[in-house]
């Protein structure tokens, strides 16, 4: 077994290993040093030993002893437990139970802000070291532990169960876990800052977390919807920048360079999740999505489709970005001067206020539309306001190039 069949047997197997220990006593913090000390161990002694038959079993068995070798430590410092509780002994039985999805459940927990949330996730069940969590997000490493050391302080004091929660609770708690996914692949896919475009790396740990959860609840038309929404965005990665680094857009990439396994996988989940009883916001970007992926060239997009899906999403689910979205297909339908208009509506929403996407957006479409000085001017702001570096060049080759 080679160096990375280790590193992905590992990551497989960390979040439920944790989930095995923390079902089992209870100590999120706790339980996760012990898993990180058996991972390590594993990651020496298994290329040099072999990789055991059961290699859960014997992580889990590891861990706890770890783990119970902490607890008497603990308590014999603490003097107040007492010795049965101390010599716990480690069951040899190890169940055969994958615990990932009360684990992302649990790392989703309502109390926490949507950055701890994403960050725990990626730590517990993903299996990211914190430096790792900080480099991706662009965070010094001491500023991610404490976010990490407060997320796990706030589940503690919470009091939370390690169980599935029921009905309308347990479907609300998913959407988070399902958002929590998408927000890691977003950053993935297009980094809010730095000089990358994408981290192709935080996009395929979303794809693997979303893969998990799929596997578990693969009749879930939403959990299916978002599976296939990334695959079929991360398909187009080698076609999203030229050997530069800057920036392509989707009208003008080579197909050619579309991943089509993925393609074909995310084409196939994206009909499958069309064909439940209900419609949610990721079946229906997933549906957007495998619209522009069945286009053999973008002079071939069903533009009509993609608006009339951008219809039905804003009417379930209103937001100005899907808003900004359905404008672009409008214009393509119609003519600029229509997706202008829609985009006027969305000028007194303070939470798009200088941003960069309506900027650059309303500069393609007054460019499209004859208003070279206006588009220019729109260029120069949207640069100004995006964090990323590639996003950056890109708007101020297009202002250039009108300038010219």
């Amino acid at each position: 077994m080679t160096a990375p069949d280790f590193e992905d047997l590992l990551r497989d197997l960390t979040p439920q290993v944790l989930g095995t220990l923390v079902r089992r006593y209870g100590r999120f913090e706790g339980c996760e040093d012990a898993v990180q000390e058996a991972v390590l161990a594993a990651s020496v002694q298994w290329p040099e030993e072999g990789v055991p038959d059961n290699p859960r079993g014997w992580l889990v068995t590891v861990a706890a002893r770890r783990l119970v070798d902490q607890i008497r430590s603990d308590h014999a410092r603490r003097e107040r437990e007492t010795a049965t509780t101390a010599a716990e002994v480690v069951p040899e039985e190890v169940p055969d139970t994958d615990d990932t999805l009360l684990l992302l459940f649990l790392c989703c927990h309502p109390s926490l802000t949507a950055a701890s949330q994403t960050a725990l996730t990626l730590r517990a069940v993903g299996g990211l070291t914190t430096a790792e969590i900080a480099r991706a997000f662009l965070v010094p490493e001491a500023t991610m532990a404490a976010r990490i050391s407060r997320a796990k302080q706030r589940i503690r004091s919470a009091g939370s169960s390690f169980a599935l929660p029921e009905g309308a609770e347990r479907e609300e708690r998913l959407r988070v876990v399902l958002h929590v996914l998408y927000l890691i692949f977003n950053e993935g896919y297009t980094a809010s800052s730095g000089s990358e475009l994408h981290r192709a790396d935080l996009a395929q740990e979303a794809i693997r977390l979303a893969r998990m959860v799929h596997a578990q609840l693969p009749e879930d038309g939403e959990v299916t919807g978002l599976l296939s929404l990334m695959l079929l965005t991360h398909a187009r990665r080698a076609a999203r920048t030229t050997a530069a680094g800057d920036l392509v857009p989707l009208a003008e990439q080579d197909r050619s360079t579309w991943e089509r396994d993925l393609l074909d996988e995310g084409t196939a989940l994206a009909k499958a999740a069309l064909a439940g009883p209900e419609l949610g916001p990721y079946q229906l970007q997933a549906a957007i999505a495998a619209t522009h992926a069945d286009a053999a060239t973008a002079e071939e997009t069903d533009w009509a489709q993609v608006h009339a899906l951008y219809l039905i999403l804003e009417r379930i689910a209103p937001n100005p970005m899907v808003t900004l979205n359905r404008a672009v297909a409008l214009a393509e339908r119609d003519d600029p001067k229509a997706g202008l208009a829609l985009l006027a509506t969305l000028d007194g929403d303070q939470r798009m206020a200088g941003h960069h996407r309506l900027l650059s957006v309303r500069a393609h479409l007054l460019e499209r539309s004859g208003d070279r000085a206006g588009a220019y001017d729109h260029y120069r702001r949207a640069a100004k306001a995006t964090a990323s570096l590639a996003e950056q060049r890109f708007l101020e080759t297009r202002a250039r190039r009108l300038q010219a």
